[in-house]
């Protein structure tokens, strides 16, 4: 893997473990001025984020109006600067069928479960086009949109039926995964969702990130990853 490919890469990976931000977006309700706000989102298997934002909201007003914007990724740390963060700059597009794209995104921002059903509530997409990605101090990249996205794959065609699998059947095999991840003693493991990366975990409420040893770009591939990372053979 190139230079070029790795930080690509390390960046991506960051955003997949941090799944908060600011998204700011150019306010018409000011001439243009930048207009911030914490926002939730869910990366799709496309290494593009995922929100969702009612009609009514401010962002929503500004990206009809122009689609550029940003997204802060960055650790809730004491010392934030040190912990390292990526700003995603592009565009946003408006769309996305909610009842495809619900069950993944409410696995990663349950919170939305009380306004997802409402009908001016709608998912937006962003597509990145560069990406600055610090490490920590003196650590400051750019990073080009081809080298942020992951390779090609199909991860997403099969992430609904091994997540109720593993989900249904494979409590231990969660278990031993989240303590590979670090967790000392999880009780309550639940997979959120599965990429070609890496794998999402509920550790007792709070969200865990696995990383794959190389990258998975099939449902096969997945299976076997997540079947290391447990120590099981299958």
């Amino acid at each position: 893997m190139t230079a070029r490919a790795d930080a690509g890469a390390d960046a991506r990976r960051f955003v997949r473990a941090h799944p908060q931000g600011v998204l700011s977006t150019l306010s018409q309700r000011h001439g243009g001025t930048p207009y911030g706000s914490i926002t939730p989102f869910a990366l799709d298997h496309a290494g593009c984020p995922l929100i969702l934002v009612s009609s009514l909201a401010e962002h929503t007003r500004n990206l009809d109006a122009d689609a550029r914007c940003s997204l802060l990724v960055h650790p809730c740390a004491a010392d934030a600067q040190a912990a390292g963060r990526v700003t995603l700059l592009g565009r946003a597009q408006r769309g996305g069928d909610k009842a495809a794209l619900g069950p993944r995104y409410l696995r990663y921002v349950p919170g939305a479960a009380g306004h997802f059903e409402l009908p001016d509530f709608h998912f937006w997409r962003i597509v990145p086009e560069a990406i600055r990605s610090i490490a920590g101090f003196g650590r400051a990249r750019w990073v080009d949109a081809a080298a942020f996205a992951p390779p090609p794959n199909r991860v997403g065609d099969a992430e609904e039926a091994i997540v109720a699998h593993w989900n249904g059947e494979r409590g231990d095999a969660l278990r031993a995964c989240a303590r590979r991840a670090g967790a000392r003693a999880p009780r309550q493991v639940r997979l959120l969702g599965v990429d070609v990366d890496g794998a999402d975990l509920r550790v007792d409420g709070a969200q865990l990130r696995v990383e794959f040893d190389a990258p998975a770009t099939d449902g096969d591939a997945v299976r076997a990853a997540l079947a290391a990372l447990s120590g099981e053979a299958g």
